[in-house]
């Protein structure tokens, strides 16, 4: 209630606050979860006014949000899950082969088989597949709701240099705890 939030771009924020607060609320709403016309309330982003209908509206503004129960099918393989919902495809076909599958998982430091299945990875490795998916689309700000909760410390220690790292592209974070 009676929220206002002014972030810079490749700026990193902690949301932070006991259970029950609306923290994850207030990212659901800037993610598009909740469309425009469930809350009160205005959302600027990039001096524009946004009214979301859902998530895909507010993904191709370059806002992605990765919730605590991690959105990854276990049925299916790395390259599969980072592209799902982002598929490549030419004349109707998909490929699964992106080279591109490569460089994100580089880029969030995972060396790992992108044939394997989600579900034969831990779950620090399955954070940093839905942070490449983020990156597969764009992001320009990065929702990260208790991104460490499940992770040990190197796991957490990765991730928050993942973060620093992004911050140095340009890419806003905002981690709720």
């Amino acid at each position: 209630d009676c929220v206002n939030l002014m972030i810079e771009r490749g700026e990193i924020h902690a949301l932070c606050g006991e259970n029950g607060a609306g923290k994850s609320t207030l990212m659901n709403v800037l993610s598009g979860l909740y469309p425009y016309g469930s809350y009160d309330g205005k959302i600027f982003y990039d001096g524009k006014l946004c009214q979301f209908k859902d998530l895909k509206d507010s993904e191709e503004k370059g806002i992605v949000i990765i919730h605590q129960e991690l959105a990854l099918s276990p049925y299916l393989s790395i390259k599969e899950n980072i592209f799902l919902g982002n598929e490549q495809a030419e004349r109707g076909v998909i490929d699964w082969e992106l080279t591109e599958t490569y460089e994100l998982l580089n880029k969030v430091g995972l060396s790992i088989d992108p044939n394997l299945l989600v579900s034969q990875i831990g779950v620090g490795q399955q954070q940093l597949v839905e942070i490449a998916k983020a990156l597969s689309k764009s992001v320009r700000l990065l929702i990260l709701d208790e991104p460490t909760a499940a992770l040990n410390e190197e796991e957490s220690a990765n991730l928050l240099r993942l973060i620093r790292e992004l911050k140095e592209q340009g890419v806003t974070s905002i981690i709720i705890s």
